[in-house]
């Protein structure tokens, strides 16, 4: 009796090696499990344990299926991760000004969209280097899409509104990733902000002590709680970015 052939996984384009570029099966050969499921599912996970518990044979025990069903959906992790990211993306709204003159308000609620979809799934900040081929997602399409109208009806033309989106997705993703693996650290000692605060303001205070501006600058910033201080830098930098982006709207 000849043995039964084994299920293959199907392998993306080895020129790219990404989900966007491979074609997806036809109707008739989707499984009873959805791309869908998969999708939340990994992120569900995703957010309860973190990036080092995601695994094909992870997921598909929680998703009661066998590596066959996955398999039809993505090749492997990598297409997995790209789904879950561009996934978060459609999270993202991007305001739509009513007039010409709240384009910079616009941005600025935009921003801090980006900033919050990414504190809330803080994971995201370990794998965005490896997401060569983000731009083909559809939620990034959209999201990219929506924020060169957004600086148009600001009065950037198309080239410059590129520029603009570019500079600010840059920043925002650069800043709340670097506090989303802040907190995802913090997570892991079992500590909140606060707590570590208490902990380590006796030494940095003696650490500060030769150094009159900084010693001067913790002060004032320890005014306010560290997640208000965090959220009033990251508004001042983007505040900054849009100052310069100010100087270029209608050139």
């Amino acid at each position: 009796m000849p043995r039964a052939a084994q299920p293959t996984k199907p392998s993306s384009d080895p020129s790219t090696g990404s989900v966007w570029t491979r074609p997806q099966r036809s109707r008739r050969e989707q499984p009873a499990l959805s791309r869908d499921q998969i999708v939340a599912e990994a992120i569900a996970l995703l957010d309860s344990d973190g990036i080092e518990a995601l695994s094909m044979r992870k997921l598909g025990t929680r998703l009661n299926a066998g590596a066959t069903s996955l398999y039809t959906h993505v090749s492997n992790k990598d297409e997995l991760i790209e789904l879950v990211v561009d996934r978060v993306y459609g999270e993202i709204e991007v305001p739509k000004p009513a007039s010409r003159a709240e384009w910079r308000a616009a941005a600025l609620e935009c921003g801090n969209n980006v900033r919050a979809a990414i504190l809330g799934h803080p994971w995201i900040a370990s794998v965005l280097g490896e997401m060569g081929m983000s731009y083909l997602g559809p939620n990034m399409m959209r999201l990219s899409e929506d924020m060169l109208e957004l600086f148009e009806s600001g009065g950037f033309d198309l080239v410059r509104s590129e520029t603009a989106l570019k500079t600010i997705w840059s920043y925002v993703l650069g800043t709340a990733a670097t506090e989303a693996a802040w907190l995802t650290a913090l997570a892991r000692s079992g500590q909140n902000e606060e707590e570590w605060v208490r902990q380590v303001s006796a030494v940095a205070v003696q650490a500060m002590e030769p150094y009159p501006r900084t010693r001067k600058l913790h002060a004032q910033l320890s005014r306010d709680t560290v997640d208000e201080t965090r959220r009033s830098n990251f508004d001042l930098g983007l505040d900054c970015i849009l100052d310069g982006l100010e100087a270029q709207r209608g050139k």
